[in-house]
């Protein structure tokens, strides 16, 4: 009986393969081989939460009042979020995102604007004063953040994942930034333009934290003879068994003024540390952004999801959600099966101060769980991580 069993299940497996596309092909085959106990979970077939602008601190009373005075739009800078090891550990949380500026000289970003305007002193932040790269979300206007240097934010990162290496891998949302035209204009700091150097140099900061064993990077997707994307499609991403512990980074931007400078000579992002937000049908395409879930966006994610892609999109946007509580978007970005759900509200009470009870959470306040669109049948939620020592 049972090698009549193990026939039958060769032959669904088989017949499950005919009937999909062949750029499917790969998802159908990892998914049969899993259930018949041959191969292993891979990490884009389970979901996680994560913050968006996971840095982001709000600005003394007296900012806050320069702040409306001069942007219409300040009521979308309130909110905070706490420590980035907090989130890792309390908030269960397990990508964030760094608005990163470049910063070589150093000194660049000590004394904003909006301190200036509020008859406040130039910051004292030792770590600002020091060349390399700065992480805050809109110079001379909103610099509030938990960790200003990105070397200080991805130590704090280091270090908890040091004490907690059976984390399933954390993403890190990276978006390259520039300061304002507008504030430049009023005396505002001027960040150099982005290109190839100042990209080698982040690379390079990035690994000065994490060893190349501690980084899923293209070069551990990408196999001989064919493209980042090729690779992806037709060979799965990295097992979680052997991923635990380990970090990746995902690049925000889309624009070329950004992406093309990165991919200079690396058009499957050879040597790289981070995944670009590329698209379909190019050489660098693993990672994909699509931030809006709903509508007929659900089962686009859905089909890049099945595919092979890892995405990211989001739960909530400032302060819709927050204020409404209306969930509406969070089930339609669960439901989608991207990798990679972002929120500001994490846990309960966040959202308070906006009215409402809104929290974005895994059901049940799972960490991690296996992915809605792509697990095999025979993944557990309470096998993915194994952070006890």
């Amino acid at each position: 009986m049972r090698r009549l069993a193990l026939v039958g299940l060769a032959a669904t497996a088989l017949t499950a393969l005919a009937s999909v596309p062949a750029a499917d092909a790969t998802t159908a085959a990892t998914t049969a081989a899993t259930t018949a106990g041959r191969g292993n979970l891979r990490i884009n077939q389970i979901q996680t939460m994560a913050t968006h602008n996971s840095y982001h601190r709000e600005l003394t009373d007296a900012e806050k009042d320069v702040q409306r005075r001069t942007d219409a739009n300040w009521w979308n800078l309130q909110y905070s979020h706490t420590a980035l090891p907090n989130q890792f550990g309390a908030q269960h949380v397990r990508g964030i995102e760094l608005d990163v500026f470049p910063d070589p000289q150093g000194g660049l970003y000590a004394n904003p604007l909006v301190r200036r305007d509020a008859g406040l002193p130039p910051l004292n932040d030792p770590a600002l004063a020091k060349p390399g790269f700065k992480v805050l979300h809109w110079a001379d206007h909103d610099y509030g953040t938990n960790c200003s240097a990105l070397a200080t934010c991805l130590r704090q990162v280091r270090e908890w994942s040091d004490a907690h290496p059976g984390h399933v891998p954390l993403t890190i949302l990276t978006e390259f930034k520039s300061t304002d035209p507008a504030k430049e204009a009023m005396g505002g700091a001027k960040s150099p333009a982005w290109d190839t150097a100042l990209m080698d140099a982040l690379d390079a900061e990035i690994r000065s934290v994490f060893p190349g064993d501690r980084l899923i990077t293209p070069d551990d997707v990408r196999r001989p003879g064919l493209t980042l994307e090729q690779s992806v499609l037709k060979h799965g991403w990295p097992e979680l068994s052997s991923s635990r512990g380990k970090i990746m980074f995902f690049m925000d931007n889309q624009g070329e003024n950004i992406q093309t400078p990165y991919k200079a000579g690396r058009p499957s992002l050879e040597g790289r540390v981070l995944f670009t937000n590329s698209r379909p049908g190019r050489p660098d395409a693993a990672f994909v952004g699509w931030n809006e879930p709903q509508g007929a966006n659900t089962a686009q994610i859905q089909d890049l999801v099945r595919k092979g892609y890892y995405v990211r999109t989001r739960s909530d946007v400032p302060f819709t959600e927050a204020r409404s509580g209306d969930t509406s978007r969070l089930k339609a970005a669960l439901d989608s099966g991207a990798q990679m759900v972002s929120t500001d509200f994490p846990v309960i009470g966040l959202s308070a101060r906006n009215g409402s009870d809104y929290v974005a959470e895994l059901p049940g306040g799972a960490t991690a769980r296996c992915n809605p669109v792509n697990a095999p049948s025979g993944c557990r939620d309470q096998t993915l991580e194994h952070l006890s020592r």
